[in-house]
């Protein structure tokens, strides 16, 4: 049972990382697959007072979104063979991916929702920093990093 809280940690350490050194860093480069996140994701975002319309559309499909299951898929796929030796711990990986898609998805088709229950993501996007608040589904890491900022007020 262990595995669940250190699939959680694990989870939410891999999100701040993922966001902040590969869709952040590597994607600013216009050349770069993870190039969607910054220019099509948060421009649009930008633009639209947090509103990401592309989330009305289908994942399946080689474009922002797909590309960010396709990430969470593979993400998933990595952890597989753990499977048979810690069952809750890849387990909890799992629902964490399900999860990061979940609330991403919804936070960016109701603003409202994602003020109230992901204002760190909001901030993250909305605020005069971007390169602040990395998590999306608990802010646990941008604290113990020392990233997290307040910028929008509520």
């Amino acid at each position: 049972m262990i595995g669940i809280p250190l699939g959680l940690l694990t989870a939410n350490a891999v999100e701040w990382v993922t966001h902040k050194y590969v869709l952040h860093d590597l994607g600013r480069n216009r050349n770069s697959f993870w190039c969607f996140h910054w220019h099509e994701h948060h421009r649009d975002v930008r633009m639209t007072d947090f509103h990401d319309p592309a989330y009305e559309r289908s994942p399946w499909g080689w474009h922002a979104q797909g590309k960010e299951v396709a990430g969470l898929v593979a993400g998933a796929v990595v952890v597989t063979p753990m499977l048979p030796v810690a069952p809750f711990f890849v387990g909890t990986l799992y629902y964490c991916a399900w999860n990061y898609y979940r609330v991403h998805c919804k936070s960016h088709l109701d603003p409202e929702w994602a003020k109230a229950h992901l204002p760190w993501h909001y901030d993250h996007h909305m605020g005069p920093n971007p390169n602040a608040n990395w998590c999306v589904t608990r802010p646990w890491f941008d604290h113990l990093m020392g990233t997290r900022g307040y910028f929008v007020p509520r």
